[in-house]
């Protein structure tokens, strides 16, 4: 990518400026300024984009600050005698040849910053109510489709770029909307579920938690932290990379449009460990974006360009990252032991299935099989062991053998440490003759 710069140039500066073009080996074009204010003319040329930054250094340091209008644009081709030297010397010297300048990051973050807030909250509600619908619906395509069209990126990467460039508004203005979208998308979820619900849309009687895209946001685990500072890095990359965002917003809203829209289904059908524990995931992924698209800024060399703000910018930063990671770490207790919750559970299920097989291997069973077994659990977040076993077994004649149901229930009993409700099925197994 390339980078057209114009810059006006205040009286006195002129020569100064040209200099350093000059010595940077930069084609550039001057237009007199005849409007009769304080420029003696406008100068533009034509820059990679890892050169936009460490020109623009160089020229503040002839004198020209705030007194000069500096407008930076994309370009898509350029022809020019000295270009090709130009951006072959700069990739090389850059660590990050398509980092873009202080300048166009704030900006481009602000134009991610929605600008109509009735907008904003329409999109939200929106995407919302059609991530509610796919959740319900056990659907991951519509689930997605609803991620897209959620404005969620702007707030998220306002929020960080105005920590770094000490901008008070802009970092203000990012939390602020990252709260209003989070709770819209709450509130409109949990009003569709309702109506949903009340208006008989689904099946009376409807086990929330029986549907695979809401019981995986019941219980989260650590690897939705993963998911959260995966999305902020990437959001950041692609921003600083002046690359398309659109992708990366989605990936961001990945993080938080399906566990806001769960805490709302939740809060309609009454079921408090569900809102507890997809408004815990929800509030880990924001915390987490946050951290990681602040973390990667820092790490890319971004910085308030006033050397007295380096100082104030820097305890701004480390008390924000303090106040992220213990507030992320604390949340995480509860991820890890949902994680090893989870590790238990499958491993109570393996144990449950192979001794429920080895008993049936015995040879007075020889001629029954296994052919499923279905797991029960209590709506607890925690949920070490099933509440309910039922196990399909194929019989030759349908009949149930002697001894075999209290058996099998012995070893669930003592395999999940309490009792257990266990329901055995015979099925008739015919083979052709």
């Amino acid at each position: 990518m390339a980078r057209l710069v114009f810059v006006t140039i205040p009286t006195g500066k002129r020569e100064a400026v040209l200099q350093v073009l000059d010595k940077e080996g930069i084609d550039y074009t001057l237009t007199d300024e005849t409007s009769g204010r304080e420029y003696t003319c406008a100068v533009h040329f034509p820059l990679p984009t890892s050169a936009v930054e460490p020109v623009l250094d160089s020229l503040r340091e002839t004198g020209i600050k705030d007194d000069t209008i500096t407008v930076t644009v994309e370009t898509e081709s350029v022809t020019s005698r000295d270009y090709s030297r130009l951006e072959e010397r700069f990739t090389e010297d850059s660590e990050s040849p398509e980092q873009i300048a202080k300048e166009e990051l704030q900006s481009a973050a602000k134009d991610l910053v929605p600008a109509s807030m009735p907008i904003y909250a329409g999109m939200t509600i929106v995407s919302a109510i059609i991530a509610t619908a796919g959740l319900l619906l056990d659907s991951a395509a519509v689930v997605v489709g609803s991620m897209v069209i959620a404005p969620l990126i702007g707030p998220a990467m306002a929020t960080s770029v105005g920590t770094v460039f000490r901008d008070r508004d802009l970092f203000r203005e990012g939390v602020k909307l990252q709260i209003i979208g989070a709770s819209l998308t709450i509130g409109g979820a949990a009003l569709f579920a309702i109506l949903i619900r009340t208006g008989n849309l689904v099946p009376p009687g409807l086990d929330i938690l029986s549907i695979s895209q809401i019981r995986e946001r019941f219980r989260p685990d650590i690897l939705s932290l993963v998911v959260a500072l995966g999305s902020g890095a990437a959001g950041v990359i692609s921003l600083a990379s002046g690359l398309s965002s659109a992708l990366v917003g989605v990936m961001i809203a990945v993080a938080l449009v399906p566990p806001a829209a769960t805490v709302g289904i939740g809060i309609a059908w009454g079921n408090t460990a569900l809102a507890v524990g997809s408004g815990v995931l929800l509030l880990v992924n924001v915390l987490s974006i946050n951290l990681a698209a602040l973390l990667v800024l820092w790490y890319m060399g971004y910085r308030p360009e006033r050397w007295f703000h380096m100082e104030q910018t820097r305890k701004t930063f480390i008390k924000r990252v303090a106040v992220l990671l213990i507030s992320i770490l604390l949340l995480s207790a509860f991820l890890g032991t949902v994680t090893f919750s989870s590790y238990q559970t499958a491993t109570v299920e393996q144990s449950i299935q192979d001794d429920v097989q080895q008993i049936l291997d015995e040879p007075a069973y020889s001629e029954f099989a296994l052919l499923e077994i279905q797991f029960e659990y209590s709506d607890n977040l925690l949920s070490q062991s099933p509440s309910r076993v039922t196990i399909l077994i194929g019989a030759p004649r349908g009949e149930a053998p002697p001894g075999l149901g209290d058996q099998i229930n012995a070893r669930i009993d003592r395999i999940a440490g309490r009792n257990v409700a266990v329901q055995v099925r015979y099925l008739i197994i015919q083979e052709p003759s």
